[in-house]
């Protein structure tokens, strides 16, 4: 068979263009560590591994994003502890104010702390997080959430809404509290309603609501109220009327009787305990309100130390302390409550990422197993390939040099 050059250098380029490839690829598993690089090298071991990489990436995100919510709800964990702090403190200087040695001048100094703790607070509200966004604002984080008006009131412009963000497939954390939900829902301290005590006449009995809650919501009816509590100035009969006003207690064709103390005032779904016992002729009236903001409460506890000493209406002066305090109570309590539902969120984290550690280790161990290399073979087989590539080599090295004069 006549080999002519072009085809003797042609075939020859052709193994060895095979042979240096086959060096080539064992080098880039040797290089990599892995044994299957495409689907060609192991098509069902591919399919898997690609399975394994999905997971092993979504993990990956996850644990990001658990970064991101830890350091959300450990700044919102620590502000509501400083928010705790301030509470107590409002407290401390409210039992102070009470104690009956106080001067009005003393009392004037312990309202203005409490006006700096009212500021302080109010900074609280308007927390800003790593990336100056308001924390307490909803989905509105360059809004700032809480100004005070000049009556001294406080304002929210935020919104309700809560961020999540997911930290496993089926598992999704919140990052914020909202401002309204944070520091303004507070559960009033005596249940569903406010109290109106009247001036005139005073409240020479020391009359006080304990507790107004409704009971019975399918038979309570909202624009009935507000509610009169009044009792006859001769006979000390106790009646309730409504807005209209019409008597619900007692309800007819009951009599009015006298009121004893201690005793439940129920009416139209409404369950009311007094404190105290009152004289003929006071009146007191109960609106709805089932809760009252923080800044609503230090505001009372102001305005109740800015009255000074006073000479005349200390049994309504009482009544009123006993009712900021009592909400002083319930704020801190509400605080206390946000705080927990941070600490609860951060031990879900915790939980969540030690799992995805787990995950990760079962998952890239398993991933190991299909794709790691035997070193050992791959070198023998690198050492085989480069061999057969040096052998063409040399074959073709020697044979190209090669012509009849040879052999004249």
């Amino acid at each position: 068979m006549r080999v002519s050059t072009a085809q003797f250098y042609l075939q020859s380029s052709q193994q060895m263009s095979s042979k240096s490839a086959d060096v080539n690829e064992r080098m880039a598993y040797l290089t990599s560590g892995k044994r299957v690089l495409t689907a060609k090298d192991d098509a069902v071991a591919f399919g898997t591994l690609a399975g394994y990489k999905n997971d092993l990436a979504n993990i990956e995100k996850y644990k990001r994003n658990i970064d991101r919510a830890e350091s959300h709800n450990n700044l919102q964990e620590v502000v509501f502890a400083d928010a705790e702090m301030i509470l107590d403190k409002i407290k401390q200087d409210m039992l102070l104010a009470n104690n009956g040695r106080m001067s009005t001048e003393d009392l004037q100094t312990l309202a203005d702390q409490v006006r700096n703790s009212f500021d302080q607070l109010l900074d609280i509200g308007n927390t800003k997080n790593e990336n100056g966004d308001y924390i307490f604002s909803g989905f509105q984080t360059e809004l700032q959430p809480f100004s005070q008006q000049t009556d001294g009131t406080v304002s929210y412009s935020g919104d309700t809404g809560v961020n999540e963000i997911q930290v496993a497939k089926n598992i999704k954390i919140p990052t914020n509290q909202a401002g309204d939900a944070a520091f303004l829902n507070v559960a009033n301290g005596i249940g569903d309603f406010s109290v109106s005590y009247p001036t005139t006449p005073a409240n020479t009995s020391g009359i006080s609501v304990e507790s107004a809650t409704v009971t019975d919501r399918n038979v309570y009816n909202v624009s009935s109220g507000p509610f009169t509590f009044a009792t006859d100035p001769i006979t000390n009969n106790l009646t309730v009327t409504d807005s209209t006003p019409t008597l619900v207690f007692p309800v007819l064709p009951a009599l009015p009787a006298p009121y004893v103390a201690g005793q439940t005032i129920s009416f139209q779904g409404v369950d009311v305990t007094l404190s105290g016992n009152p004289l003929p002729g006071e009146t007191f009236v109960i609106n709805k309100q089932e809760e009252i903001s923080i800044f609503e409460t230090v505001n009372s506890a102001i305005a109740w130390m800015e009255q000074g000493t006073v000479s005349v209406d200390q049994e309504q002066h009482q009544v009123d302390y006993n009712t900021v305090l009592t909400q002083i109570n319930s704020a801190m309590s509400h605080i206390s409550s946000r705080r927990v539902d941070s600490g609860i969120r951060l031990q879900v984290l915790d939980n969540q990422k030690n799992r995805h550690l787990d995950a990760e280790l079962s998952t890239s161990s398993n991933k190991g197993k299909i794709e790691d290399l035997d070193f050992a073979k791959a070198i023998s087989e690198f050492e085989q390939a480069k061999i057969a590539l040096q052998a063409s080599q040399q074959a073709f090295s020697k044979v190209q040099g090669l012509t009849l004069f040879n052999y004249i």
